[in-house]
């Protein structure tokens, strides 16, 4: 039943995160209501190990129906995956109590900001080129990287907000370019957690390939309807993450 449990779990979170990110909404909780005296940094790489799978998947799945950027996506992926490396260590240190008071109000804070903007990230308008653009994608990469390695929950969707709010990407291709940076974040924590011993192979082989399936979904969805339609998960994901968080920090 446990198995089964979290299986389930993987399969949804795949599956929201290929839209939009967030899954960790979804397979963390489980993880931690089926494994409740595990260690915290154990759960965190068995996730890893279930995730990667997925969002691999979906970033290879936009990348053949949406224009990349890779000039300035390839070197942020290398940004996302130090800086995943080093929050991923950090959070075997440091405790991350801090970041669990202020995550549901800087969420809070981006779903105001996504209602009151209609329009935002309906359009696809790149605001930066060039250098300029590379280096923008490099430090968002590098630095929501740290806070999936170190934290983690939302990043897919705060890789989203950036890539539409500051290089004027509409939700779509936000998504796509979300997706490569994830699998590096993913991956590199996920690389530290296995070399420290924190991850459980035999539960993480059954998560991925329930994290595959539901990301095939998901790509699909999100390719078929378009910008309009992400903009709508992230709505909801985002309004899910704020009730979730702000209950696991505030009142549980």
């Amino acid at each position: 039943m446990e198995l089964i449990a979290i299986a389930l779990a993987s399969l949804m979170a795949g599956f929201v995160d290929a839209i939009v990110g967030g899954g960790g909404l979804v397979l963390l909780p489980a993880l931690f209501a089926v494994f409740p005296t595990a260690q915290p940094a154990t759960l965190f790489g068995t996730n890893k190990a279930g995730a990667v799978w997925g969002t691999a998947l979906a970033a290879w799945q936009y990348s053949r129906k949406v224009q990349i950027p890779w000039h300035a996506m390839l070197p942020a992926v290398v940004a996302a995956g130090l800086g995943a490396w080093a929050g991923a260590w950090a959070v075997t240190v440091v405790p991350s109590q801090f970041l669990r008071q202020l995550l549901p109000l800087v969420l809070l804070a981006v779903l105001v900001y996504t209602l009151v903007k209609k329009e935002m990230g309906r359009e696809h308008a790149p605001r930066l080129h060039g250098h300029a653009q590379t280096a923008a994608a490099c430090t968002i990469g590098a630095v929501l990287g740290f806070y999936d390695g170190f934290f983690g929950p939302g990043t897919g969707s705060f890789f989203v907000f950036l890539f539409v709010r500051w290089l004027g990407f509409d939700f779509l291709n936000a998504s796509a370019c979300a997706k490569l940076l994830n699998t590096a974040t993913n991956a590199a924590a996920l690389a530290l957690f296995a070399w420290k011993g924190h991850v459980w192979w035999h539960y993480a082989l059954v998560l991925a390939v329930a994290n595959v399936v539901g990301s095939l979904a998901g790509t699909h969805l999100a390719l078929k309807h378009g910008a309009g339609f992400v903009r709508g998960v992230f709505i909801v994901v985002v309004s899910a993450l704020i009730l979730k968080t702000g209950w696991d920090a505030f009142i549980k």
